[in-house]
């Protein structure tokens, strides 16, 4: 792992808030070793789609919010991006910022799926830091892709009920982290990457933290807004409902099946059917599966596919992620090499 540290603000903020009593303590261990891996957001500070989640989750598995800004952001957007709080995310980002994202809609950086996150208000939930503390930081993990971070923070003087422009945010980023590790198995809420660093000096009252993921493998990126107050605080959430429910949700299941469509001497075509078995709507998926040696995919179509050897991902589209529950959509490849499928069933996240 590499971090730099722009000189004007010196090393990154790294927060340390209590976690609600739904979600198990995460590790905030820092290792030495480990693949980035993408398809996730802040935890620490906890971004609005994360807290808002985690405010809204009932003991049933279901979605209420009881944060005023959370519910208002259910008004505009629905449930589903509550139970996809963890792709706010942009296919053709390509790490851009500044005349990418709209001003007023860099919380969902642009993804008309989250635009309830950018409504201007002063109640959204709340991390409470102290401005020059070192901290940890920790940020979910939920799909495997290496990437880079970078941090920023709004400027003196920010307004929480106005809304938010890259004016209003600092031109650089006070962090820079790249391919930092990974600690716990993706796919889960328990996966996060987590450094130490220092916050930027000589802040007080109320700031986003804003965030950027770029995928180094792809033009994938995602964005995050996390709410902040710098008032002597040491990561204390507030304005969020802590649920009864000890058991950690997982956000929606989803089932991958193959069946080959076609074969010829030296190669073979397949089709994947994706379908959200779960009971609740998802607004992404991936599926992966290893290759027999000797086999090359030439092709593939309706998805978005990395190659790690023999190892295949595929994300969804950018057309075809959202599926409410029992909907499927498909994907198709073509394969060169001998053998054919020996797996009708295939591992399948939603993310």
């Amino acid at each position: 792992m590499r971090i730099t540290h722009p000189p004007r603000l010196g090393a990154l903020a790294l927060v340390l808030l209590s976690l609600l009593t739904a979600i198990p303590a995460l590790a905030l261990i820092v290792s030495t070793g480990g693949e980035a891996e993408a398809h996730g957001t802040p935890m620490k500070p906890g971004s609005r789609t994360f807290l808002c989640w985690q405010d809204g989750l009932t003991d049933t598995g279901e979605i209420k919010p009881v944060n005023p800004a959370c519910r208002a952001a259910q008004q505009v957007s629905g449930t589903t991006p509550f139970y996809n709080w963890f792709s706010v995310l942009r296919s053709d980002g390509a790490g851009r910022t500044r005349g990418f994202v709209p001003d007023g809609e860099l919380c969902s950086g642009g993804n008309p799926n989250f635009t309830g996150f950018d409504t201007p208000r002063g109640d959204w939930p709340l991390t409470h830091l102290t401005s020059g503390a070192t901290i940890d930081f920790s940020y979910n993990a939920w799909a495997a892709h290496p990437g880079w971070f970078r941090v920023y923070v709004t400027k003196d003087g920010f307004d929480p009920t106005r809304a938010l422009t890259w004016d209003a945010v600092e031109d650089q980023p006070f962090l820079t982290v790249d391919h930092p590790p990974l600690n716990g198995s993706p796919g889960t809420v328990e996966a996060n990457y987590s450094w130490t660093g220092k916050l930027p000096d000589g802040k007080s009252g109320r700031h986003v933290i804003y965030m950027v993921w770029q995928r180094s493998d792809s033009q994938e990126t995602f964005y995050s807004c996390s709410d902040v107050v710098f008032d002597g605080g040491n990561g204390e959430v507030t304005g969020i409902h802590e649920p009864g429910n000890p058991t950690e949700p997982v956000p929606g299941t989803c089932a991958a099946t193959r069946r080959t469509t076609g074969t010829w001497s030296g190669g073979y075509q397949s089709e994947v059917t994706v379908t959200n078995t779960g009971d609740v709507p998802m607004l992404g998926w991936m599926v992966d599966w290893t290759l027999p040696s000797g086999q090359k995919v030439d092709s593939l179509w309706n998805g978005a596919p990395t190659y790690t050897g023999q190892s295949v991902m595929v994300h969804n589209a950018g057309w075809n992620g959202s599926l409410a529950p029992g909907q499927s959509t498909t994907f198709g490849y073509v394969v060169t090499g001998d053998g054919g499928d020996a797996t009708a069933s295939l591992p399948c996240r939603v993310g």
